[in-house]
């Protein structure tokens, strides 16, 4: 990071967020929304959405930082035509029902590559506090691009019960843990004044 980053990077009494301030864009090529459920209790179903926004705006402290996102459930994946069909119809998922699950972040917390995200997801008309783990995977340079590209993981995991998609009971487990695998797209610099 040079020294004019540093100097734009937003300050918090606990760090610094390590991102100059404004608005990022999600890259979608470059991120993923994954999950895991366990099957009879003996192994595990890997799935993921395939269709997701997301904004990242980095404040001038954490305080002012929040992260927003919204993902397509109908674009669930899990391997297996048949089961995602299975798992959209109206007496599990229900995605004509619920069609989107959002995130709202309500606080960010953290220091250099470890961050705390904590907000609220909303899948139909039920809304919970979730926390999430946040890793910062770097700020780097893409080849072509004026645009440099910031990467994160972050995990955490939600009870389905909570939501009320208890469906399959016995067959799945009640915990759902999520893996996020994303990348921003720094802002657009402002033109030069003539």
């Amino acid at each position: 990071m040079t020294t004019s980053d540093t100097a734009s990077t937003a300050t918090t009494a606990s760090g610094t967020l390590p991102l100059p301030a404004g608005s990022w864009e999600i890259d979608p090529f470059h991120s993923a929304v994954n999950f895991t459920i366990r099957h009879l209790g003996i192994s595990k179903v890997r799935g993921r959405f395939s269709e997701v926004t997301a904004g990242l705006v980095v404040g001038e402290s954490a305080e002012t930082s929040s992260v927003t996102a919204t993902i397509d459930l109908a674009s669930i994946d899990t391997g297996n035509k048949d089961r995602d069909a299975h798992v959209r119809a109206p007496d599990l998922l229900d995605v004509e029902r619920r069609p989107t699950m959002t995130f709202r972040s309500t606080r960010v917390i953290g220091k250099e590559e470890e961050w705390t995200l904590e907000g609220e997801l909303t899948i139909g008309d039920v809304t919970k506090p979730i926390t999430l783990a946040v890793e910062f995977g770097g700020l780097q340079a893409f080849p072509g691009s004026p645009r440099r590209h910031a990467g994160f993981e972050a995990t955490g995991e939600i009870s389905r019960k909570e939501y009320g998609l208890d469906f399959g009971a016995g067959l799945l487990g009640d915990v759902v843990k999520i893996q996020l695998d994303m990348q921003f797209l720094e802002p657009e610099a402002a033109p030069a004044e003539g």
